[in-house]
C-alpha cells in the first residue's frame, strides 16, 4: 500500500470513490506475468463499482452520490471499429486495469459516458455487471437461434455468464468442465440441460445428448489452448465456435476439416455499453442471482496475502470481490 496524489480529472470525466472490485482470471494472469497486452507496473482492477464523488453537468442524469458500475473499455471513437459501432475492439483500446491503471485504489477518474447508473442494484450487483456482460456480448455475437443445441466449455465466472444468457435465448444449453464442483454449481445456478466432462468420452455423450447431432454453437471460455483446439471436435457441420477465453499462445486446427464442415470461428472481446444494460435489466428482473455468483470476499488489507487463493477451484471459488 502507498499514498498517491488524487487522480487528475480531465473535462468530461467523473471522479469515482471505488467501493467494490471484482477479481478475475485476467488479474491472475497479469499477476503471474503471462497476460497479453500488459505493461508493468500496473494497478489492477477492471470489474468496478463505486459512488460518484464529482461529476460535471451531464446528459446521463448522474449526480454526486449515485451508485455506478464502470464500463472499463476506453475507445478512441475515431478508428474503423469505433465507426462501425464496435468500440469493444477499438484499434486504440485502453482497458482500465489492463492498459492503464485500474480500480484497486480509492479514487478513479472515468469518462462520464462510461458509467452505468446503479439504480435498482446493490453495490455487489453493480460490480458483477462487467463479467456478466462478457457473456451477454458473446451470446449476442453468436446469434443463437431458439431451440439450438449449445455447448459452453468452462464453468468459471465467464462461462457461467455465457450460460445464463444462452438460456435466455431459449437454447438447449449444456456445459463441459473438468471440475465436478463447478458443473454442480452451473446446474444449480441456471437451467441447463446436461453437464459433461472432457475426460469422459465427451463426443459420445454429446452425440447422445444431441440425438445424433453435435452442438450447433460451441463457446470456449476456458482460456486454455488445449481446450480451445479440442473444441473444434465438438461442433456440428455448419456450426459456430466462439472463443470467449483468451490465451497467450497460438491456436491451430486442421484446415481441410475446417473447410469440409464449413465451420464459423468467432472471437468475442470485452463488451459494449448496451451489453451492460442488458445485464442490468436481467439482474433487476431477478433472472440472475448475484448472491450465488459471488462466493468469496476479501478486503484491501488482506488482499495481497489472499490473492492467489481467490482463484482456487478447490476452495469452490466462483467469483471473488474486494471490499474497499
Amino acid at each position: 500500500m502507498e499514498e498517491v496524489a488524487p487522480p487528475a480529472n480531465p473535462a468530461g470525466n467523473a471522479l469515482i470513490k471505488i467501493s467494490r472490485v471484482g477479481i478475475c482470471g485476467t488479474d491472475l494472469h497479469a499477476f503471474k506475468g503471462n497476460q497479453p497486452f500488459f505493461e508493468y507496473p500496473r494497478v489492477l482492477g477492471h470489474e468496478l463499482a463505486g459512488y460518484i464523488e464529482f461529476i460535471p453537468p451531464n446528459s446521463e442524469n448522474l449526480k454526486v452520490g449515485d451508485l455506478i458500475s464502470i464500463v472499463p473499455y476506453l475507445e478512441c471513437g475515431r478508428c474503423l471499429a469505433c465507426r462501425m459501432g464496435r468500440p469493444n475492439c477499438c484499434y486504440n483500446l485502453k482497458v482500465i486495469g489492463v492498459h492503464i491503471d485500474g480500480g484497486m485504489q480509492e479514487l478513479l477518474s472515468v469518462p462520464v459516458d462510461h458509467l452505468i447508473k446503479g439504480e435498482g442494484l446493490s453495490v455487489e450487483q453493480a460490480v458483477i455487471l462487467e463479467p456478466l456482460s462478457i457473456g451477454a456480448h458473446a451470446v449476442r455475437r453468436a446469434g443463437i437461434q431458439p431451440g439450438e443445441n449449445v455447448l459452453v466449455i468452462g464453468a468459471g465466472p465467464i462461462g457461467l455468464s455465457v450460460l445464463a444468457f444462452a438460456v435466455q435465448q431459449n437454447a438447449r444449453v449444456s456445459v463441459m468442465d473438468i471440475n465436478q464442483e463447478r458443473l454442480n454449481f452451473a446446474s444449480q445456478w441456471t437451467e441447463i440441460g446436461a453437464t459433461f466432462s472432457p475426460l469422459d468420452s465427451p463426443l459420445e455423450h454429446l452425440m447422445e445428448y444431441g440425438k445424433g447431432d453435435l452442438p450447433a454453437v460451441v463457446f470456449d471460455a476456458t482460456g486454455s489452448a488445449n481446450s480451445m483446439m479440442a473444441s473444434f471436435n465438438y461442433i456440428s457441420n455448419g456450426g459456430k465456435l466462439v472463443f470467449v477465453g483468451l490465451v497467450k499462445a497460438d491456436i491451430t486446427f486442421n484446415d481441410p476439416e475446417f473447410h469440409r464442415r464449413e465451420l464459423t470461428l468467432l472471437s468475442s472481446r470485452n463488451a459494449t455499453k448496451p451489453d451492460f444494460e442488458t445485464v442490468k435489466k436481467a439482474i433487476q428482473a431477478g433472472i440472475i442471482s448475484s448472491n450465488k455468483y459471488i462466493t468469496h470476499r476479501s478486503d484491501a488489507d488482506h488482499l495481497i496475502a489472499e490473492f492467489e487463493g481467490l482463484f482456487d477451484p478447490d476452495q469452490k471459488v466462483i467469483k471473488a470481490i474486494v471490499e474497499f
